[in-house]
């Protein structure tokens, strides 16, 4: 995948976990939404020449982005991305938690979005 098409593959599943969310689906919206978040850091991890193939490298990204753009908030909601991916193998999450920190992750994505060139 290019660039554009991770940042419209995390724009895709933004769309879809919203719908999965109020379909009741909530393990299906939390993978979608961990999958929105970590396209975003790929479509920007690419871009900068940084690497992206693995999980822990998504990670690193996200901190450096972090650094790069001073916001401290964009490591940080990739590590509640995270917790998303594992609430969907695990079912942990509280509804108030997923009705709540969905939001924040919404925001990430976005932001990281509107990095993209």
């Amino acid at each position: 995948m290019q660039v554009q098409e991770h940042a419209q593959t995390a724009e895709e599943f933004l769309a879809v976990s919203d719908h999965e969310f109020m379909a009741g689906d909530n393990l299906q919206a939390c993978e979608k939404l961990w999958g929105a978040a970590s396209h975003a850091m790929m479509a920007i991890a690419q871009q900068r020449g940084w690497r992206y193939n693995r999980h822990r490298d998504l990670k690193r990204a996200a901190r450096k982005l972090s650094e790069e753009i001073g916001d401290p908030a964009i490591s940080d909601r990739f590590g509640l991305a995270e917790k998303f991916h594992a609430n969907y193998y695990h079912d942990f999450m509280e509804e108030y938690q997923l009705d709540e920190d969905r939001l924040y992750i919404r925001a990430f994505v976005e932001r990281v979005l509107t990095l993209v060139d």
